[in-house]
């Protein structure tokens, strides 16, 4: 249904009256000043006097029913195929998510049993490295021990050389004092009174001082 401004009314009679001039008819002459005409030929007053379509009284009746009709299409379209496609993509969709979810599920229990298993690996090892460097403690005080015993026989036994090399240099040296004694004690008796003292009495003085020494 089309509407015409006033202006295209007050247009239209000269156009229309030679329209039917030429045609020798008066079907469609011209409408007085300030009336409304439309393309369907109906008049204006059959329109409600220019009511808005949808607030014509006239037409509530016809309007009522459209709206049921359409609510009812609606409401079987809405419950027969938009109603279960939206069922269908939400059901995926939770299916969807509830394998998402036990595959992660899943995959953290597996994470989970390698970091388990990673942490019994790791403790293991280090027990076996602690085993290992207690061992290797264990005999480096072994053979630090041994050594040390070694080296002390060794030093003994060097120890005990040097004491008799000691002690023969020092029983040779005190054979030689005497000696030296004996030729010392001669010459100061000579020195002193000029003549020569009997040996065996030099030797006898000498042992005699060397026991009181």
């Amino acid at each position: 249904m089309f509407f015409v401004t006033p202006a295209y009314a007050e247009e239209a009679p000269a156009g229309t009256a030679e329209t039917g001039a030429a045609t020798g008819t008066d079907a469609h002459a011209a409408p007085a000043a300030g009336e409304v005409h439309t393309e369907t030929g109906v008049p204006a007053e059959h329109h409600g006097g220019g009511v808005f379509p949808p607030f014509d009284t006239t037409t509530f009746a016809s309007q009522l029913l459209w709206l049921a009709i359409s609510f009812a299409v609606f409401y079987v379209l809405m419950q027969k195929v938009i109603a279960p496609r939206i069922g269908g993509i939400l059901e995926q969709r939770h299916k969807r998510i509830e394998q998402d979810l036990d595959e992660a599920s899943r995959l953290k229990a597996e994470a989970d049993a390698d970091v388990a298993a990673y942490e019994a690996e790791l403790a293991e090892a280090r027990a076996k490295a602690n085993s290992i460097g207690s061992a290797a403690r264990d005999a480096a005080k072994l053979k630090a021990e041994a050594d040390r015993r070694a080296v002390e026989a060794s030093l003994a036994e060097k120890l005990k050389a040097a004491e008799g090399r000691i002690a023969e240099i020092k029983a040779k040296a005190f054979s030689d004092v005497g000696t030296i004694a004996e030729e010392t004690a001669t010459a100061v008796v000579e020195q002193l009174i000029g003549g020569t003292a009997a040996r065996t009495d030099v030797a006898a003085a000498v042992a005699a001082a060397q026991k009181e020494a």
